[in-house]
């Protein structure tokens, strides 16, 4: 059994002072689930500090360390933006629980550091060099036939990279070469080249200890299939395990919690799960389906800190899942009913202006704060047309329809380019200094190094920290300049691509990597097609890419405001929201979601609307004051004429005015 603990109203006090505003204190319902320590379920809706709450409870926990029996604290979540979240709020508070026996981190790195690694080490004794998506797919792309890999792409379309990315699991599994039975590839048959070549270089690489992030959930399975007391020994461990965000694990990342932690009821670890079910969308995709299964006590967190009681009520109709008990109650006083925005197809850009008008005339009103404590932002579900059969639909409309500008790739914060040149092309532009374009100079370096398979001395690939030390190391040893050149070097090049001189700096770096080569012993081999090829990008490309803001942000005041995802606000608090509606499988939100709009709650068992409703509930459910959704004057028309106007606000968005 988990180590008793009590927890006191002085406890609670103590995480209290830590954590919430003067004056502020947890209500009734964040004190149930402080206090609660068995394993239950908690569901949040959006805004109700959940995180906060559950940070409340670690800073108790952490007093009550070290436990008697040597057990430890378990604390997980899906990205390390969350992990980093919870380091930088309480860390400082509580130096116990970050070091051994207790363990803070992603579902991922706690997956290799107890399973996937360990097993890995047993079974080629030694460790892997790298468990990573990214490095595994341009390794398996730079040894695979070109001519193969033509076909290849072909076969799988716009899944190749799935299916590159799923090699281990539902692709070609590792079964295959741990000797167990003999798979086959999906649309491959055992005796093509395409197969062969594939199990060859899959097997290579896992030979040299390259893996994909889904490998270590498959050597995990095989880890406690073949040592169940593996299992026991992680319950024994960890007495309190605690996951945050639990919506966001897909179903292999859930199933192995499950079969580790609840063991069907068995374990003797305290199991919490933590999140909201109906914003299970993560990673470019959304869930209709739902893997996560409630337990016997689910508490809930029914009241919003973020909504005001008018966008409760509307947020509350899109809600899928709901337990008994919930109801989304808004917390914030905020009186600004929602909008609705109507347009034509002749109006549709000018729907943003509208939007920002919107923001001006309310502050001139004192309504809305002339500096918001939150971000304003422009979202859309879907952003872009793949084909233009597509986009000439009539009516049909997605986020480039209403701006015109927007950039996909103006989103993508990538580490890993396809060539030299993207490298100094695409770095992040809103810090003003050298540091973003000097780590993406070493990062190319370091591709090249990848690229021609040159490793440390542990056989591993360079990091950046251990490529500076290996030179600086040289020249100490040697005697010579090449540390002070290469440094140098670095900070020129970084000065003249902030100079916008990034040929020059490309032809300069061009003719220093054989320089750098030499330094390993080396000369250019597999890396030669990466270091040439050459993107096109135009001169107004090229400035939209070096200015701050962005192609996707526009300034309106001294406000800065994003045009952005659904996806990529998820988690996020903004002061001011502008939902547009956008096609999705040929119909919008306003066509599948028009009940909901007009306050009923959602009773639907058709796979798109599930989907639609998440969407627009994780969307709607961002601003503290201002929310506007536009739809188009033709869906308005058919579906929202018995809308209730003491409800909503409802704004005709004019022409563009001719300059």
């Amino acid at each position: 059994m988990p180590q008793a603990i009590n927890i006191t109203e002085d406890d609670i006090m103590y995480a209290q002072n830590i954590l919430l505003p003067q004056g502020k204190t947890f209500d009734e319902e964040r004190r149930t689930f402080i206090k609660n320590l068995s394993t239950i379920d908690l569901q949040a809706v959006p805004g109700s500090g959940k995180t906060t709450a559950l940070l409340a409870k670690l800073l108790i926990i952490e007093k009550k360390l070290p436990f008697e029996d040597g057990s430890g604290i378990l604390v997980l979540s899906h990205t390390n933006a969350a992990i980093d979240e919870i380091k930088h709020k309480i860390q400082k508070h509580c130096p116990k629980l970050f070091s051994y026996p207790n363990f803070i981190g992603t579902i991922q790195s706690f997956v290799n550091e107890f399973l996937a690694i360990p097993f890995y080490c047993q079974w080629k004794k030694k460790k892997p060099i790298r468990i990573d998506s990214d490095i595994f797919k341009e390794q398996f792309e730079y040894k695979y036939p070109r001519r193969l890999k033509v076909g290849l792409k072909k076969r799988f379309g716009n899944k190749y990279s799935n299916f590159i990315e799923e090699l281990s699991v539902r692709g070609l599994e590792l079964v295959h070469f741990y000797s167990r039975e003999t798979i086959t590839i999906p649309k491959a048959g055992n005796n093509t080249d395409t197969y062969k070549k594939v199990v060859e270089v899959k097997k290579e690489l896992l030979n040299i200890g390259i893996l994909n992030y889904n490998d270590s959930y498959f050597l995990a399975k095989w880890y406690l299939q073949d040592h169940p007391f593996v299992k026991l020994l992680l319950q024994k461990r960890f007495d309190y395990v605690f996951v945050d965000e639990m919506q966001d694990m897909d179903f292999h990342q859930y199933d192995l919690l499950e079969k580790i932690f609840f063991d069907e009821n068995r374990s003797v670890t305290s199991y919490q799960r933590i999140g909201d079910k109906n914003q299970s969308i993560y990673n470019g995709e959304v869930k209709s389906d739902n893997i996560w299964n409630d337990r016997n006590i689910v508490l809930p967190l029914n009241g919003s800190q973020r909504l005001t009681p008018l966008l409760a009520n509307l947020v509350n109709c899109f809600a899928l899942h709901r337990p008994q008990g919930f109801g989304i109650v808004g917390l914030n006083p905020g009186t600004i009913k929602p909008y609705i925005l109507k347009f034509s197809t002749g109006t549709i850009q000018n729907v943003i202006p509208t939007f920002l008008n919107t923001i001006q005339l309310l502050q001139e009103n004192n309504q809305f704060p002339l500096i918001p404590k939150h971000p304003v932002k422009v979202i859309a579900w879907n952003s872009d047309w793949k084909t233009q059969v597509e986009k000439d639909k009539p009516n049909k409309v997605r986020l480039v329809d209403y701006y015109i500008d927007y950039s996909k790739e103006g989103h993508n914060k990538k580490i890993d380019y396809p060539c030299l040149k993207a490298y100094l092309l695409y770095f992040e532009k809103n810090k003003n200094t050298l540091e973003p374009i000097r780590k993406n100079i070493l990062n190319a370096l370091l591709k090249i190094l990848r690229i021609e398979e040159i490793f440390d001395s542990d056989n591993r690939n360079y990091t950046k920290k251990k490529l500076i030390d290996k030179i600086k190391g040289m020249s100490e040893i040697k005697g010579d300049n090449n540390y002070h050149t290469f440094q140098l070097n670095i900070y020129n090049w970084s000065f003249d691509i902030i100079k916008i001189r990034t040929d020059e700096v490309l032809n300069e770096l061009k003719n220093y990597i054989p320089d750098f080569l030499r330094l390993f012993d080396k000369q250019i081999n597999k890396s030669r097609a990466f270091i040439d090829k050459i993107i096109q990008i135009n001169v107004e490309e090229q400035r939209q890419n070096q200015e701050p803001s962005g192609a996707n942000n526009i300034k309106f005041g001294n406000l800065d405001i994003e045009i952005t995802t659904v996806h990529a606000v998820k988690g996020q608090t903004h002061s001011a929201t502008l939902y547009l509606e956008s096609s999705y499988h040929g119909h919008h939100e306003s066509e599948r979601l028009q009940n909901q709009f007009l306050g009923q709650t959602f009773n639907d068992n058709r796979l798109r609307h599930i989907e639609s409703v998440k969407m627009a509930y994780v969307g709607l459910s961002r601003p503290t004051d201002l929310l506007c959704i536009a739809i188009h004057q033709d869906r308005y028309n058919e579906f929202f004429r018995g809308i209730n106007l003491n409800e909503w606000e409802i704004i005709e968005v004019a022409p563009v005015q001719a300059q």
